[in-house]
């Protein structure tokens, strides 16, 4: 269902940082980070519906998304995965891509959409849930925010549980550099769940009990499910950038990290 927790436009070093971690069945075939053929976007791809649920480009462009907690989903519907794509493919500023899903968005199962123009310092948060509402367009304001799977910033378990987290490893780095490894590693793997009496009670109690931890890991009927890599994305104000990520592949767990420039910073 992933989670991110994302600073932006708040820290004086980082205009933006994001940690995310991706939970898929592990069966699913996909791609690690690495830069896409024939165009600007670096992310992971999933390799059935060939979308991404975390990408960025050279230009500053930055889109992520999360599943909205939903009962009952259509088989039919579009990936929510092409939503970053689109984005990052686009030359529209943030709001005015948001304006254009308008018409499209019921088209989807539910959705949180993040967009950001890190240059232009705008960034949108998009959702086409509840059902039959017209979507949600919202510019994000500067700040720590978390998105799960409701609404960005609600106070679910997991939520502010990283949130609090974050908060008290970022007192201990002050202004300076955050060690990202060093955060995924102690952050992005916990699997403490949530008391059931604080589950947001839409699906199963067992099905969200198991969700609703901030690393995840469930044995199903169509293999395990669950948190199958994590990363951060870390953008400068000199323009520096780096996507760090920590994947399975296959039984093992591997790390690499790609660093780039985005050009058009001030």
């Amino acid at each position: 269902m992933c989670i991110a927790l994302f600073l932006w436009q708040c820290h004086p070093l980082y205009p933006f940082l994001l940690l995310n971690n991706r939970d898929e069945y592990h069966n699913r075939p996909t791609k690690p980070v690495c830069w896409w053929e024939d165009c600007d976007i670096l992310g992971g791809r999933d390799e059935i519906a060939m979308g991404t649920w975390l990408a960025c480009s050279t230009q500053g462009r930055v889109a992520f998304l999360t599943n909205v907690l939903e009962l009952h989903t259509l088989p039919e519907a579009k990936s929510r995965g092409d939503l970053p794509v689109l984005f990052l493919k686009s030359s529209n500023q943030p709001k005015e891509f948001a304006e254009g899903l308008k018409s499209e968005a019921h088209y989807y199962n539910g959705f949180n959409l993040i967009v950001a123009d890190i240059a232009s310092k705008s960034m949108v948060y998009i959702s086409n849930r509840p059902k039959g509402q017209p979507i949600i367009i919202e510019e994000v304001a500067p700040g720590l925010h978390v998105l799960s799977n409701d609404k960005l910033d609600s106070p679910w378990h997991k939520s502010l549980r990283l949130e609090l987290s974050f908060k008290e490893h970022l007192a201990k780095y002050g202004e300076g550099e955050i060690g990202v490894k060093e955060v995924i590693e102690k952050l992005m793997k916990d699997r403490v769940k949530a008391d059931k009496s604080v589950l947001p009670r839409i699906c199963s109690l067992d099905w969200e009990l198991n969700l609703s931890s901030i690393f995840v890991e469930v044995e199903t009927p169509l293999g395990v499910y669950g948190t199958r890599s994590s990363a951060a994305l870390t953008v400068r104000s000199s323009g520096e950038a780096s996507f760090y990520e920590v994947y399975l592949d296959g039984k093992k767990w591997k790390e690499h990290v790609i660093d780039f420039h985005i050009g058009k910073l001030k």
